[in-house]
């Protein structure tokens, strides 16, 4: 069983299917939708997915592949939670970020390198706090 939710607790869901692959999305809309340089996210089987208690709003848009794509995201908080496809109802893809235990997620793949801003990558030779700076 898989379980996360948003910042705020307002959502909350479980997953009982296997957990499919995960990948990094560089591709504009996934950037301004996050506010990072990219988002990582999970497949998984809609019919697997159940959301306990939700506050949810939804935004679609046409995205980069001309696929209409809606992204479900906490009213209250702003936390995005999933997103999901017309073109693909039968998955979706669940933010790395809201999983109550991250590492059940195994990145294998990234979709829209051209879309890539330079500095997405994290340079090894800079400062690494493990907590606050100060």
């Amino acid at each position: 069983m898989v379980t996360g939710g948003c910042l705020c607790g307002a959502v909350r869901f479980s997953y009982d299917e296997e957990i499919g692959p995960a990948g990094y999305c560089h591709c504009a809309d996934c950037r301004r939708s996050t506010g990072g340089p990219y988002t990582l996210s999970v497949r998984l089987v809609t019919s697997g997915f159940e959301v306990e208690t939700a506050s949810l709003g939804e935004f679609t848009k046409a995205g980069e592949s001309g696929a209409a794509i809606t992204r479900h995201f906490c009213v209250r908080c702003g936390s995005p939670v999933y997103t999901s496809s017309e073109h693909r109802p039968e998955f979706i893809h669940v933010k790395a970020g809201v999983l109550d235990d991250p590492a059940v997620v195994q990145p294998v793949h990234e979709t829209w390198t051209k879309s890539r801003v330079v500095w997405a990558d994290i340079p090894s030779e800079i400062a690494s706090y493990e907590r606050g700076r100060i």
